[in-house]
């Protein structure tokens, strides 16, 4: 089964210093929660560019840990980039990030698109854990992008 996640963020700091953010990589270790213990293993040293390959480290629970490839599949400057997963623990993974600049700051448009493997298996997993789960990075990175940009 398919599954969607879209989260709207506004927050007070320009468009440019928003989307420079976003596209320094090493950035992504800020905005994922500490207990995941992130690690980027290749690909943050430069700054984000389509055809890009990001692989890290993450530990999905306790002592479950994968390891994750991405690519950037999709750049407009300072609108949008999407990111894919190419190895790693989904079947399907697809996050489009928009960037929206308005009065007073800028909107942050997160639109992601996953399926797990294992069907039935996977949703069910997805039903019980993935979905808190999801839910849970994406409120932790609210709340550090409002720290960080208000």
């Amino acid at each position: 089964m398919i599954h969607r996640l879209r989260r709207i963020q506004l927050v007070s700091t320009p468009l440019e210093e928003i989307w420079s953010y976003f596209s320094t990589p090493k950035n992504l270790n800020t905005m994922t929660p500490p207990h995941m213990q992130f690690e980027i293993i290749y690909g943050d040293d430069e700054r984000m560019f389509q055809g890009q390959l990001i692989e890290y480290r993450v530990q999905l629970m306790p002592m479950v840990t994968s390891r994750w490839l991405t690519e950037i599949t999709h750049v407009q400057e300072q609108v949008s980039f999407v990111d894919e997963q190419r190895i790693g623990p989904y079947r399907f993974w697809h996050h489009t990030h928009h960037f929206d600049a308005i009065e007073g700051g800028t909107r942050i448009t997160d639109q992601i698109t996953y399926a797990l493997p294992f069907e039935p298996f996977g949703d069910l997993v997805h039903h019980v854990w993935v979905r808190k789960q999801l839910k849970q990075i994406f409120d932790f990175r609210r709340e550090k992008l409002q720290e960080l940009f208000t």
